[in-house]
């Protein structure tokens, strides 16, 4: 049987995310629900993404996802449904599912029309429009009650790295930064191996620091064997297990983490130097 997942921007303060489950048991007391976060920053659809493109692979095939952030409904705006990878992706016409699928092309999507013909009567989209949506297809029910095709979804553009071949430099961002203060950039890498190609040396620098290695996987900062050491509070550059390179301290936190110690920010750049 699939599951439910819910992401959204309300926190765990309020009513909302106690009142889209109470919605969801009310029309299926046995379906199973999964909270991917409800700590989304207010309206934050990079962030958004980042966190379901790389959560939402776990879960069974036929699983549906709603993503409640930047979603409250208003008279001129459009709800949809993705179905890609197999799952399918319930949000608002804000784009957020065009950064979590920049690479993947939808198998379908459709707008919502579920609820249109009660404009007057709708509140709070998450519960009168998304979470029905949500049992019906997790029932198996087919898309097409719910909705239509739907042909020009807001697109939103995926910040991209680039390679600047003159200067032989790989120019990347900072896209996002997790709960250990871990510093993510959108430098993949499948693309600094193509760009690194013919060179013996690089650099990754970010302020006024540099680093002169990335680690394929965590274990191989966590340890020195042959010190027999571990390498508490060490700052290290790795690929993460989305492929991104990042920033890290070792054991780092919320408090003493990359972004705190290196002072770095969302939407901040970050180079990667070569030489021969």
């Amino acid at each position: 049987m699939s599951v439910i997942t819910l992401t959204s921007d309300y926190g765990l303060v309020d009513h909302r995310v106690a009142a889209v489950k109470g919605k969801i048991l009310t029309l299926n007391e046995n379906v199973k629900t999964v909270d991917v976060t409800h700590e989304i920053q207010a309206y934050n659809l990079l962030q958004t993404a980042y966190i379901v493109r790389n959560a939402y692979p776990y879960f069974p095939k036929g699983s549906v996802h709603v993503i409640s952030v930047d979603s409250f409904h208003t008279p001129d705006r459009k709800f949809l449904l993705y179905k890609a990878d197999g799952h399918f992706f319930i949000a608002a016409d804000n784009g957020v599912l065009s950064l979590i699928f920049y690479d993947i092309k939808p198998e379908a999507v459709y707008e919502i029309t579920f609820n249109s013909s009660y404009e007057d009567e709708l509140h709070f989209s998450s519960t009168d429009i998304f979470a029905p949506v949500a049992v019906h297809l997790q029932k198996g029910g087919l898309p097409e009650v719910i909705g239509r095709k739907f042909d020009n979804p807001k697109q939103l553009s995926m910040p991209r790295s680039v390679y600047n071949e003159s200067e032989q430099i790989l120019v990347g961002e900072i896209m996002y930064i997790d709960n250990f203060g871990n510093v993510v950039s959108n430098i993949n890498r499948k693309f600094f191996e193509k760009c690194s190609l013919g060179y013996a040396h690089f650099l990754v620098k970010f302020r006024n620091l540099a680093l002169s290695r990335v680690h394929d996987r965590y274990t191989d900062i966590v340890y020195d064997w042959s010190k027999e050491q571990e390498y508490h509070g060490k700052a290290a550059a790795v690929f993460n297990e989305a492929g991104l390179l990042e920033l890290t301290i070792y054991k780092g936190n919320r408090d003493n983490g990359a972004k705190t110690l290196f002072g770095l920010q969302v939407g901040e750049k970050i180079y990667v130097e070569f030489e021969k």
